[in-house]
């Protein structure tokens, strides 16, 4: 724990350190802003809730988390630092957890910095404030499932941009895949229980779940084990690249 929390400080600072950290959170807040209040049409709704505000965060972290989670191990390979890193008294779990930990609760930071709009939604109304909390929590995950996608797919590469696009690529496949058209492809010739599989894994699916206020076992499963893997991963993919 002492190593995974030492890893967590270096890479959270290093957030900090430059102008990432404050040009994603600037994105972040302006982009969710103007599609609450434009394209989500929030004051027009009449209505006392987040959903617009909720609705579009699948979209926003297909792309601006991959933007965060790039870097984590393409740089280290870049720079030649990994080396460094690998012979420091720490784990190879414990570097894969540590920078995963700082990366999602950066993004959690930005998220938190989005409370002005729950404030404003109970000063017009009288919202489910349960539903809120449960919407938070699952932007939360929600974020944290793109982020363990993209850091998986940093460690294959040295080529920020390559992950970046990969990390998009491999994100928008798994919340497009509950959608009516992926599913219309496979239902023409696929068995049920393969149309079943596919829909299963759509992050817009379980989300949207959460984001109406069901907690669902099921949705927390969904989430911890594809991020447990991704993670696991990560893990496999570092040693068996460690001397590349």
């Amino acid at each position: 724990m002492r190593e995974t929390l030492a890893v967590f400080k270096r890479e959270f600072a290093a957030y900090f350190a430059t102008p990432l950290a404050y040009v994603f959170i600037v994105i972040f807040l302006a982009l969710a802003g103007a599609m609450t209040f434009f394209i989500g049409n929030f004051f027009g709704r009449g209505q006392a809730d987040l959903e617009p505000f909720f609705a579009w965060h699948p979209w926003l972290y297909l792309f601006l988390v991959p933007a965060v989670a790039m870097r984590l191990w393409a740089e280290e390979r870049k720079t030649g630092t990994i080396e460094l890193l690998l012979t420091l008294p720490v784990s190879l779990a414990g570097a894969v957890i540590g920078k995963y930990l700082a990366a999602w609760v950066f993004a959690g930071v930005a998220l938190a910095l989005t409370f002005p709009l729950w404030i404003t939604v109970n000063y017009l109304g009288s919202p489910d404030n349960g539903a809120i909390v449960a919407g938070y929590a699952g932007s939360f995950v929600l974020a944290g499932a793109y982020l363990a996608i993209g850091i998986c797919v940093s460690a294959l590469t040295r080529n920020q941009v390559i992950a970046f696009v990969v990390s998009c690529a491999a994100c928008f496949l798994f919340a497009v895949s509950g959608t009516p058209v992926v599913l219309n492809f496979f239902s023409g010739w696929a068995p049920i229980l393969l149309v079943d599989t596919v829909a299963s894994f759509s992050f817009m699916t379980h989300f949207q779940a959460i984001t109406r206020g069901v907690i669902d076992a099921r949705d927390a499963v969904f989430f911890g084990s594809l991020i447990a893997l991704c993670l696991y991963a990560n893990v496999v993919i570092v040693e068996w690249k460690k001397g590349g």
